[in-house]
C-alpha cells in the first residue's frame, strides 16, 4: 500500500517550507514521492514553491479553487486514484490552511482508496508566534488540523523566545479543549527547534511519528464563507512598494481581518516570493513565478485592500 503523510497547519504556519525539506529528505532516502497540493484559491501559489523538487525526483499534483465540500472530495478522490496507479510509495498531502481535515480522512476511507492507501503520519505545523486571539472558526481549524498529529513542529522558533513558544503550546491546548478534544501533547510530541538545525535523527523521528485519531466537537460552518480571499493579478507594483505596504493590511481594520498574504512579484533581477503574516513579511528570490498577490482572511474588503497596497 502507498503511505500517505498529511502535513497540516493554520494559515501561514510554514507548511510549504517544511514540506520542501521533508520531501527532499524522503527522496534522498530512496522514496518515490508525489506531493498533493491543495490551495484555497484559483491560483495554487504553494504548488509553484515546490516545483524545484521535480529535479529531485518528486512529482507534484494540485487541487485549486474554493468549492463546496462534495466537489472538493470528488476532486481529491480523483487525484488520489490517478496517483495510486503511477508507482509512488509515498504521497505527501498539504491541505489549505483553512481545511477541515475530517474531509481528508473521509476520502481515504472510501473504496477503492482504502485498499490502496494507508495513513502513515500526521505532521502538524504550529507557528511559535501564534496570535493570542483568533476567531472561533480559526480556533476550531487550528484544533482540528492538529488533534490527530503524531508530532507538532513549532515553526519560526528562532524568532520566538521561550515565553512565546510556551504561549503557542498553551494556545493550542486551549483550542483543543474548546472543541472538547481529549488530545493533550506531551513535551516529547512537540519539536521546538530552528528548522535549519534539523538533523537526520530529527527527520527520522518525524517520518515515523504516526498519528492518533481522536474526536472533536465539530463546529459546522462553511470554510469558504467564514474565510475569503482577494486575488490581484498583475498589480504592476514593484517589490519595494509591496514590502512596504503589505504589513499595513494586518493593522487596517477596514480591510477586514487579514490573516495571510502570499504571491510573487517580478523585478529587474528576477522573481521574488512574498509571504506575510501579522508578525512580518518575508521576501525571497524565486526562479520563476506568476505576477499574483493573494490576501486571505475574514470579511475582506478587496477595494480597500487594493487602496492600501497602492498607497
Amino acid at each position: 500500500m502507498v503511505q500517505v503523510d498529511l502535513i497540516t497547519g493554520f494559515l501561514g504556519a510554514g507548511k510549504t517550507t517544511f514540506l520542501r525539506r521533508y520531501a527532499s529528505w524522503l527522496a534522498k532516502q530512496g522514496h518515490r514521492v508525489c506531493i498533493l497540493e491543495n490551495d484555497f484559491g484559483a491560483v495554487n501559489v504553494d504548488a509553484m514553491l515546490v516545483q524545484d523538487l521535480l529535479a529531485e525526483g518528486c512529482e507534484v499534483e494540485t487541487i485549486s479553487g474554493g468549492c463546496d465540500c462534495d466537489t472538493h472530495q470528488r476532486r481529491m478522490r480523483t487525484k488520489l486514484i490517478s496517483m495510486a496507479m503511477r508507482g509512488f510509495d509515498r504521497v505527501l498531502v498539504e491541505p489549505s490552511g483553512i481545511f477541515d481535515v475530517d474531509e481528508f480522512y473521509d476520502v481515504l476511507r472510501d473504496d477503492p482508496l482504502d485498499r490502496w492507501y494507508t495513513l502513515g503520519n500526521v505532521i502538524a505545523i504550529v507557528d511559535a508566534l501564534l496570535p493570542e486571539q483568533l476567531s472561533p472558526q480559526a480556533e476550531y481549524i487550528l484544533a482540528s488540523e492538529t488533534a490527530s498529529a503524531g508530532i507538532v513542529l513549532l515553526s519560526r522558533c528562532q524568532l520566538a523566545d521561550e515565553e512565546k513558544r510556551k504561549g503557542a503550546c498553551a494556545h493550542l491546548a486551549r483550542a483543543l479543549a474548546a472543541c472538547k478534544c481529549p488530545r493533550k501533547f506531551g513535551p516529547e510530541e512537540i519539536l521546538e527547534k530552528n528548522w535549519d538545525d534539523l538533523t537526520d535523527a530529527d527527520m527520522t523521528k518525524i517520518a515515523g511519528c504516526g498519528f492518533q485519531l481522536t474526536s472533536c466537537e465539530k463546529l459546522h460552518f462553511d470554510e469558504h464563507e467564514a474565510f475569503g480571499s482577494a486575488y490581484f493579478l498583475e498589480l504592476g507594483l514593484d517589490r519595494e512598494t509591496l514590502v512596504r505596504n503589505i504589513p499595513k493590511l494586518f493593522a487596517a481594520s477596514d480591510c477586514g481581518q487579514v490573516l495571510r498574504v502570499k504571491g510573487f512579484v517580478p523585478g529587474a533581477d528576477g522573481w521574488t516570493e512574498l509571504n506575510a503574516t501579522a508578525d512580518g513579511i518575508n521576501a525571497a528570490p524565486l526562479a520563476q513565478g506568476q505576477e499574483v498577490l493573494i490576501v486571505i482572511g475574514e470579511k475582506l474588503d478587496k477595494e480597500r485592500i487594493e487602496t492600501v497596497l497602492r498607497s
